[in-house]
């Protein structure tokens, strides 16, 4: 057991589980481990979570991490989560609720509401969020607790990274990157009374945690029945957080403007600085000070990404032990490598649980297009990756449109790992794309939140640059490029035959 020299920890409560990375304060990798909490599917649309499977997953990963490191060495936390993944407490920050995943969509008719309120206060408010909240967002999500009953005097509606910091602490304290990017909050002027009076939230106040603190800043100590749950010292400092695929951008050393941070995950996140604000419909933000200060910061995002390769898996080998998972994922690359670009004319739309950007759309689904008898399993696989990338494409068209010119990519996640997936990305989009020789950039970030809290770097931005280390570079391939600019066409063309057909078939 190594127990030399202090450490920092990132805690990165992800959808599928939990990611514990340790490192030197010279951004040294000293261990990590990982531990997953399953999701509920109670009924089409919704998604919950069991908020004590996130503390349960933290005490076994951290008495793993005992048998190899000393958790004595810990000298300071960060922590980031999901975001909108939202749930009611008592007083006492025990669960009222399951967690509503981000990826619930039962606040559907919240989210119209607000989106068509013509108060002109709700107007402004939402420029900064592209013109529109998203079901998945907390403040739609707190209406809906609201308007069905859920709420009683002394509740409190708090994202998972609120809940686990209290867990930790014993602090209510929001994440200014959450408040700014889900909350309507925004970072230069802070909450408007006005605009929750508007829309049906005037006590929210009185719901939400009591303060809202920039990213870095200190929550408080690890209290002394934290400390004895979990095996680590009581009074290790926790700095703040927030949403994971954020906070993985300082992982990535993702923070000059023009350079865009592709997380990988469940879901695709695309974020990029900007010096001055953008405002466009089709993109969500512009976020002040969410992460940097003085920087605006917009965002794009796939829902379905990782989530589709891992139902392919679980439709076509279900037989499978989940040990063996790894090896069959392996073939099913190599055999879909294989094929040309395009899958034999084989199109999919990405968009089954919804599209974030730039449609908004929650009614949209899936959609493969293009089939004969002489394709197999592996055209749908590679059909998947191919129509992930579309997405991506067409969110970077959108910044384009925005004029905020994509110059770089840093891609990070489980994702990063599949070497075909990367290349098709930057075949489709025709950007070069960098990956990271750690792919778990939100733990990391969540690290170098602690490092910078505790005075170990005069700014995050600095932090991020220190600790970036690039894995491979991927290079866009001049005749596979120009397959695919067919295929996108036709998949843009999709979007607009299809959507109206998939509202019809929601409502029915």
């Amino acid at each position: 057991m190594t127990d030399n020299h202090s450490i920092v920890a990132g805690f990165d409560f992800g959808t599928q589980a939990l990611k514990v990375s340790m490192y030197t304060r010279e951004g040294k990798l000293v261990w990590r481990g990982e531990s997953s909490y399953p999701t509920a599917f109670p009924l089409t649309g919704r998604a919950e979570q069991q908020p004590e499977h996130w503390w349960q997953a933290l005490e076994r990963v951290l008495a793993e991490a005992a048998k190899s490191v000393s958790l004595s060495r810990i000298e300071g936390i960060g922590v980031c989560a999901t975001s909108s993944t939202v749930l009611v407490t008592d007083k006492a920050g025990v669960p009222q609720t399951p967690a509503l995943m981000w990826m619930d969509k039962r606040a559907v008719s919240q989210t119209i509401a607000i989106n068509e309120n013509p108060d002109p206060i709700v107007k402004e408010i939402l420029r900064y969020s592209g013109g529109k909240v998203s079901e998945e967002w907390m403040v739609a999500k707190a209406l809906y607790l609201k308007e069905n009953g859920f709420l009683t005097p002394g509740t409190k509606v708090v994202e998972q990274l609120d809940w686990m910091n209290f867990r930790l602490t014993s602090r209510w304290v929001a994440s200014q990157c959450n408040a700014v990017c889900k909350w309507n909050y925004l970072g230069g002027k802070g909450f408007s009374p006005a605009f929750y009076e508007a829309i049906g939230l005037p006590d929210y106040q009185e719901l939400w945690p009591d303060e809202v603190i920039p990213v870095g800043s200190p929550v408080g100590k690890i209290t002394e029945q934290a400390a004895a749950e979990l095996g680590i010292r009581a009074g290790i400092p926790v700095f703040q957080g927030g949403i994971d695929a954020h906070i993985g951008m300082l992982g990535a050393g993702a923070v000059e403007p023009g350079i865009m941070s592709l997380v990988m995950g469940t879901s695709f996140v695309h974020l990029v600085h900007t010096e001055e604000p953008v405002f466009h419909e089709g993109l969500w933000g512009p976020y002040e000070n969410a992460i940097l200060p003085d920087k605006w910061l917009i965002e794009g995002g796939q829902l379905s990404c990782g989530s589709l390769t891992t139902w392919f898996l679980q439709q076509f080998y279900p037989h499978v032990p989940a040990e063996e998972l790894g090896a069959v994922y392996e073939e099913v690359v190599a055999e879909a490598e294989k094929i040309a670009p395009g899958s034999d004319g084989l199109v999919m739309m990405d968009s089954w649980q919804g599209n974030r950007t730039p449609y908004r759309n929650p009614h949209a689904t899936g959609s493969m297009v293009g089939f004969t008898l002489a394709h197999t399993r592996f055209h749908i696989f590679r059909a998947i990756l191919e129509a992930t990338a579309y997405g991506t494409r067409n969110i970077i068209s959108t910044f384009a449109d925005s004029n905020v010119p994509i110059t770089r990519i840093i891609a990070c996640g489980g994702g990063t790992k599949n070497a075909l997936w990367m290349q098709i990305l930057s075949d489709v989009t025709g950007l070069v794309i960098e990956t990271l020789e750690e792919t778990e950039a939100g733990s990391k970030g969540a690290a170098i939140l602690a490092a910078y809290g505790l005075g170990h770097y005069p700014s995050l931005a600095d932090a991020a640059r220190t600790n970036a280390e690039k894995a491979h570079v991927y290079t866009p391939r001049r005749d596979a490029h120009e397959q695919y600019n067919r295929y996108f066409a036709a998949y843009l063309d999709l979007h607009k035959a299809l959507f109206p057909i998939m509202k019809e078939l929601g409502a029915t």
